[in-house]
């Protein structure tokens, strides 16, 4: 039966991280606007900078993936929940990538001494309904699960 609540959340859960990559992470204004994005470098900043970006944009589209796949996983409930249990993991790193690529930007811009305000977009205010979702849809996962095996000693 595909038609369940879990597989509502992990849809939107997937879409929310597909959409994360289009939207800027953080943005930092010297003057002139720099913005970190997925798969974006900058000229200006240091290599960990890009290696952040880059990792965010790579945790989220595989963290869409395992979203996504779970969903068709409904008759297999323990690969369902380990699946489920992956994306939160990838989330937590798409979130930690994102932070470091701005934090590496900050140092940046403190070493040149230049006067910055930096600020949190779309993208990661985005991200941050994806761990309450996957975590429902783990939720709905054990219901169905205890629902099974209630059935099963009948």
């Amino acid at each position: 039966m595909v038609a369940r609540i879990q597989n509502l959340y992990l849809l939107l859960a997937g879409l929310l991280a597909i959409a994360s990559i289009f939207l800027p992470f953080w943005s930092f204004n010297t003057g002139h606007l720099f913005l970190i994005c997925d798969f974006v470098s900058s000229e200006t900043a240091e290599v960990q900078y890009s290696i952040g970006s880059y990792a965010s944009g790579i945790f989220s589209v595989v963290t869409a993936l395992a979203s996504f796949t779970a969903i068709f996983f409904f008759k297999n409930r323990a690969l369902q929940s380990k699946l489920i249990l992956l994306a939160i993991v990838l989330f937590a790193l798409d979130l930690l990538s994102g932070l470091t690529a701005a934090h590496f930007l900050n140092q940046y811009f403190e070493s040149l001494h230049k006067a910055v305000t930096h600020n949190p977009e779309a993208g990661m205010y985005i991200l941050l309904p994806e761990p309450v979702l996957l975590w429902l849809a783990l939720k709905g996962v054990k219901k169905d699960d205890k629902i099974a095996n209630a059935y099963k000693r009948l």
